[in-house]
């Protein structure tokens, strides 16, 4: 059992059965009362941000989270399969713990899978993405400068707002946090 003095970001803990990653904290020593620990922490399963304070010395449990990077086979119809590119080792991850990462994740594409206990809890995507515009309307002769934004829709399914000039086949890069259109990629 360790104390909340040896949080640090990236600490997974297990308070009352779930598990939390820790997002941020600061060790706080006010001039009165005890020192204490702030955390800003993120549940692994269902993505809630919570503000939670502890006592400095405060017994806390922490979990162990295997991360690793694996690559993105297929949709079997239930779950997804992604394979360790070292070991060949298959996993099914469920769409529950995929979340959002459905949206910007092509098969063969690398994605950060953490486990607790060998079940897969979360999922971490790099900060942006490159994926292809395959329908958006034309842009009108002389929008091209107005700034305007108009509807796509991506390679995956996901609808983004693109620049007026763009036009589908063109690749873009994406972040994968907010869904923003980031640029154009040249091939």
């Amino acid at each position: 059992m360790a104390t909340s003095n040896d949080i640090k970001n990236g600490s997974v803990l297990n308070l009352d059965g779930n598990l939390w990653a820790v997002i941020e904290f600061q060790h706080v020593k006010p001039g009165k009362g005890g020192a204490f620990v702030r955390t800003k922490m993120k549940n692994v399963l269902t993505g809630k941000v919570v503000d939670k304070t502890f006592n400095a010395g405060a017994k806390v449990e922490f979990e162990t989270v295997d991360r690793r990077s694996m690559q993105y086979l297929y949709f079997d119809g239930t779950s997804y399969v992604f394979m360790d590119p070292d070991t060949f080792d298959q996993i099914n991850v469920t769409a529950e713990v995929m979340g959002d990462a459905t949206d910007y994740l092509l098969e063969n594409e690398t994605a950060t899978i953490g486990s607790n206990n060998g079940n897969p809890i979360f999922l971490e995507l790099p900060a942006s993405v490159v994926l292809e515009v395959t329908y958006t309307e034309p842009g009108l002769q002389g929008d091209r400068s107005s700034g305007g934004t108009k509807p796509a829709t991506l390679e995956t399914g996901k609808e983004i707002q693109v620049p007026l000039f763009l036009e589908a086949g063109v690749k873009v890069k994406v972040n994968t946090g907010t869904g923003e259109y980031l640029g154009r990629v040249n091939d």
